[in-house]
């Protein structure tokens, strides 16, 4: 096995840091090992999305280790009655007169998150 990259051993030191942050906190545990297994397919070359999460997993880590945190869970954006699931079947396209529910933004980012990141 080669050798791992700074960058590399900066995400496996988050994630052991996240997952001694998450004991004892109900669903911190599960969440970390998910938002990490979710990402794990990322392509090495993908320095930014990577360097992002990173920076998004340590501002998690410490509003973990702030003390005010009971729980993690996840934000997710609720389906109106009309709206299908995200990947329930083919992609419509855009009304011709550019009034499109669909933001350009809503495949970037992992589900539950806003495009914005926040």
């Amino acid at each position: 096995m080669s050798r791992l990259s700074r960058l590399q051993r900066q995400v496996l030191s988050l994630y052991r840091e996240l997952l001694r942050a998450g004991r004892g906190k109900p669903g911190a545990e599960a969440r970390v090992r998910a938002e990490f297994r979710q990402h794990a397919c990322l392509p090495r070359s993908d320095v930014l999305r990577i360097e992002y999460l990173y920076r998004r997993g340590r501002r998690q880590l410490q509003l973990l280790r702030s003390g005010h945190a009971t729980a993690m869970g996840a934000f997710v954006r609720p389906r109106g009655p009309t709206e299908e699931p995200r990947d329930a079947g083919p992609r419509r396209a855009p009304s011709e007169d550019g009034d499109s529910t669909r933001s350009p933004l809503d495949g970037i980012g992992s589900p539950g998150t806003p495009p914005d990141g926040r």
